[in-house]
């Protein structure tokens, strides 16, 4: 069975940084992507950012140039890097990994998608 557990959220002032980790584990042998969800109180849930395992990028227009998203392909780890936080970035955060490979009867088994539970970030003065 695959989990995504993250960690790192909590109270910060405007302007403030925060990092966020979300660590998969499981008989992983690989992921193909993870990513950074979040939903605030009375919204959709929306995608922050995303890295795929070869590296390539993508962020949501509302935070490109303040976070950064890295990942450690060896840890099956993603990391959130937020900076210059603003108010509205108060959310709880959700971590995705998406098209996870597992050992199975003959060969390899795919999981779509794994969520983990979610962190709280708040942002307030």
């Amino acid at each position: 069975q695959v989990q995504v557990v993250e960690s790192g959220g909590g109270l910060v002032q405007p302007g403030g940084s925060l990092r966020l980790s979300c660590a998969a584990s499981g008989n992983i042998f690989s992921i193909n992507a993870m990513g950074w969800y979040r939903q605030a109180p009375g919204k959709q849930r929306e995608m922050v950012a995303g890295i795929t395992n070869g590296g390539s990028t993508v962020y949501t227009d509302s935070v490109r140039g303040r976070f950064t998203i890295a990942m450690d392909n060896a840890k099956n780890t993603v990391y959130l890097q937020m900076n210059s936080l603003k108010l509205e970035d108060t959310a709880v955060y959700y971590c995705n990994a998406n098209r996870v490979l597992v050992p199975g009867t003959e060969g390899y088994d795919e999981i779509v998608e794994v969520w983990g539970q979610g962190t709280l970030v708040t942002v307030s003065s």
